[in-house]
C-alpha cells in the first residue's frame, strides 16, 4: 500500500495506523553501508560516460565554445564530485526497510521518496538478485511481488547474507499465512 491507505476505520485515520496495526511509517533498518560504495562506483561509471562525450564534443569535434571548454569541464567536475559525495549519504539516509509478524515495510528515494507497507498476506513472490558489483560488494536485493498495482516493493543494498536470511523469513511466513488478501 502507499500513503491514502483505503478502507481505513475512524479510529485508525485517527491514529495513523491502518486496521490490524498496520501503519504508514518509516522502516527501521538501514542498508548496508557497502551500499555507498556500491552507489559511489555506479555514478562515476555514468559520470566516466558523460565525461568522454563532453570531452567529444568539445576537444575532439572542434567547439561552438573554444574559449570556455576548460570552464565548461571544471564546472561539470565540480557537480561529479558534489554528486559523488552527497547522494551515496542521502541515499543511505532514507532507504529503509523492515519486516514485522504482519507487514513489510520499505522506504526508497532520493529526492522523490517512497515509503510503502505490502502485508504478508498479500505477498505473492520474494526475490533475490545480484549484479556482478553487487556480487563483488557482497550485496543483493530482495523483491517483495504483492497483488497490488503499485508493484512489487524493491529493497536495493542489503548485505548477502541479510537478503538471503529475508527471503527465507518472508517465504517461510508467507507460506504459514493461510488468509488470503487478494
Amino acid at each position: 500500500m502507499t500513503a491514502g491507505h483505503r478502507g481505513h476505520d475512524a479510529a485508525a485515520t485517527a491514529t495513523g495506523a491502518a486496521p490490524g496495526g498496520l501503519d504508514l511509517r518509516a522502516p527501521a533498518n538501514r542498508v548496508s553501508p557497502r551500499a555507498k560504495t556500491y552507489w559511489v562506483l555506479r555514478a562515476i561509471a555514468v559520470w566516466v560516460v558523460i565525461g568522454a562525450v563532453e570531452w567529444v564534443i568539445l576537444f575532439w569535434n572542434g567547439s561552438a565554445i573554444p574559449h570556455g571548454r576548460w570552464l565548461v569541464v571544471a564546472v561539470s567536475a565540480v557537480v561529479a564530485v558534489a554528486y559523488l559525495v552527497v547522494m551515496p549519504q542521502w541515499r543511505f539516509a532514507v532507504h529503509r526497510w523492515e519486516t514485522t509478524a504482519h507487514a513489510v515495510y520499505t522506504q526508497t528515494g532520493w529526492f522523490n521518496q517512497e515509503r510503502r507497507i505490502a502485508p504478508i498476506s498479500r505477498i505473492q513472490t520474494v526475490d533475490s538478485h545480484r549484479g556482478p558489483l553487487e556480487q563483488l560488494l557482497r550485496l543483493a536485493n530482495v523483491t517483495v511481488t504483492t497483488a497490488s498495482a503499485a508493484g512489487p516493493l524493491k529493497i536495493y543494498g542489503l548485505d548477502r547474507e541479510t537478503a538471503e536470511r529475508l527471503v527465507d523469513e518472508l517465504t517461510s511466513r508467507t507460506e504459514s499465512n493461510t488468509t488470503d488478501a487478494t
